[in-house]
C-alpha cells in the first residue's frame, strides 16, 4: 500500500508500520524488525495476558481489585475509579472513565499473585510466545513498559481479528464497549462523552478529533502510546494497521495520524 511510504516523510528519526487483514501482512514499511518502546500500547498486550488468565480461571472478570468496590474489569475497562498514576481512588467505580496507568499495574500484580508467575514471564508465556512474538519484552510497568516490534505487533494484530488465544466469547467481550456511557478524558486527544472502552483496547465509537480515522467504523478498536506508536483494528474491514516511532507523540501527530488512517482506509475500501 503506497500510502505506508509517507512513513518515510514523517518527522521522527524512525519509524516502521505494517497493514494486516485476514491473509496476514499485505503491506509493510521500514525495519519491521527494530524495536521501538510501546508506551501506552503495552496495554494491549497485558489485557490479552490478563484475560488469559480469566479463561484459566487464576482470575475472574468479577474478582475484586484496585479500589473498594473495583474488579478486574472495571481495571480493564479504567472505570475503576483510580487516578492515572497511583493507586488513589479519585471516584467510585463506574462514575467515570478515568484513564488509570496505576490500575494495570494492580492487574499485573494481581495476575502474579494468583499464579505464582511474574507477570512478565506470565505475558511471555501466555500471549508472545504462541504468537511468535520474539522480540516483545515486558521491561517496565505493566502500564506502559514493553518494547516490541512492527513483525510482532502484525502477529498480535492478526490475534485481535480472530483470536487463537481467547474463546470467541471472551474476545467478543474485550472489543465491546464496558460500562457504557462514562464519559472521560483520551489523554492528548480532551474529554469524550461517552469515552468508550473495552476490556483493553480503546473503542472509537462516536469519537471525532480522534488519532483513528474519520471514515473507522464505530467498532474500531486499539490503542496508541505515548512514544509516538500505534495500532487499532477496524473489524468491520477486517483490516489492522500498526506504526511504531522513535519520536514522543505531541503536536506533530495531530492530525497526521488521522489523515495517514484515512489514506489506509481510503486505500483498502478502493
Amino acid at each position: 500500500m503506497s500510502v505506508l511510504n509517507q512513513l518515510s516523510s514523517w518527522p521522527v528519526d524512525n519509524a516502521a508500520g505494517a497493514i494486516v487483514t485476514d491473509d496476514g501482512v499485505v503491506a509493510a514499511h521500514g525495519d519491521v524488525s527494530r524495536v521501538y518502546e510501546l508506551a501506552s500500547v503495552t496495554k494491549l498486550l497485558v489485557a490479552r495476558a490478563v484475560l488469559v488468565a480469566v479463561e484459566e480461571e487464576a482470575v475472574d472478570l468479577t474478582t475484586p481489585a484496585g479500589p473498594p468496590g473495583a474488579t478486574v474489569a472495571h481495571l480493564l475497562a479504567h472505570a475503576s475509579g483510580l487516578a492515572f498514576d497511583s493507586p488513589r481512588a479519585q471516584t467510585a467505580p463506574e462514575r467515570e472513565r478515568i484513564y488509570s496507568s496505576a490500575g494495570y499495574e494492580a492487574l499485573a500484580d494481581l495476575v502474579a499473585a494468583e499464579t505464582g508467575i511474574e507477570f512478565a514471564d506470565y505475558l511471555a508465556e501466555a500471549v508472545c510466545e504462541p504468537l511468535g512474538m520474539t522480540s516483545t519484552v515486558l521491561a517496565g510497568p505493566a502500564g506502559h513498559g514493553a518494547r516490541s516490534s512492527v513483525a510482532d505487533l502484525a502477529r498480535f494484530a492478526g490475534e485481535l481479528l480472530s483470536s487463537t488465544l481467547l474463546s470467541g466469547a471472551t474476545a467478543t467481550a474485550a472489543r465491546t464497549v464496558q460500562f457504557p456511557g462514562l464519559d472521560g478524558f483520551v489523554p492528548g486527544y480532551g474529554r469524550f462523552r461517552p469515552n468508550d472502552w473495552g476490556l483493553g483496547p480503546e473503542i472509537k465509537g462516536a469519537k471525532t478529533r480522534h488519532w483513528t480515522a474519520l471514515a473507522h467504523s464505530p467498532s474500531t478498536f486499539g490503542h496508541f502510546g505515548q512514544a509516538g506508536t500505534f495500532l487499532w483494528v477496524d473489524p468491520v474491514r477486517r483490516a489492522a494497521a500498526v506504526v511504531l516511532t522513535d519520536r514522543a507523540f505531541g503536536p506533530w501527530a495531530k492530525p497526521l495520524w488521522s489523515e495517514f488512517n484515512q489514506g489506509i482506509l481510503d486505500e483498502i475500501d478502493s
